[in-house]
């Protein structure tokens, strides 16, 4: 994997934290600078934790797991994908303008869970960067 690659995969997994910033803006009133530091450490930190954390767990249990790698991911996508499906027969969100630890934690868990599996490829991959360059890029 190259530096253009880690780059072009950076961008395409920051694309739900940009989404959740956008749509967490305009829940507010006024946005001020707090809260696009807030939304930055947050979606970002988590953007680079997740591959780390994939890394880590990949690398250890890649001989465990590379037998049924491709179910596993099938089935993590089918409980991803039905559970969609079921909350978009629900009833409305309200909206949440809050910008507390306890309304952004699920948030930056959801939109880099994405990152997790990433940081679990490359761990599987023959990547000729280094994990931390590429998690700081991701992160980025």
């Amino acid at each position: 994997m190259h530096l253009l690659d880690v780059i072009v995969i950076g961008l395409a997994l920051s694309m739900d934290a940009f989404s959740v910033s956008i749509c967490k803006g305009l829940s507010l009133r006024r946005v001020e600078w707090k809260h696009l530091l807030i939304a930055g450490v947050w979606f970002g930190g988590f953007q680079a934790l997740m591959p780390l954390l994939g890394f880590y767990l990949g690398s250890y249990f890649s001989s465990f797991i590379s037998e049924a790698d491709h179910w596993i991911a099938f089935g993590l996508l089918l409980l991803i994908g039905g559970n969609m499906i079921r909350e978009s027969f629900g009833q409305e969100e309200k909206v949440d303008d809050s910008f507390s630890a306890l309304s952004m934690l699920p948030l930056a868990i959801a939109t880099s869970i994405d990152a997790l599996a990433v940081g679990i490829s490359l761990a599987m991959s023959e990547s000729g960067l280094s994990i931390f360059l590429s998690v700081l890029i991701i992160g980025l």
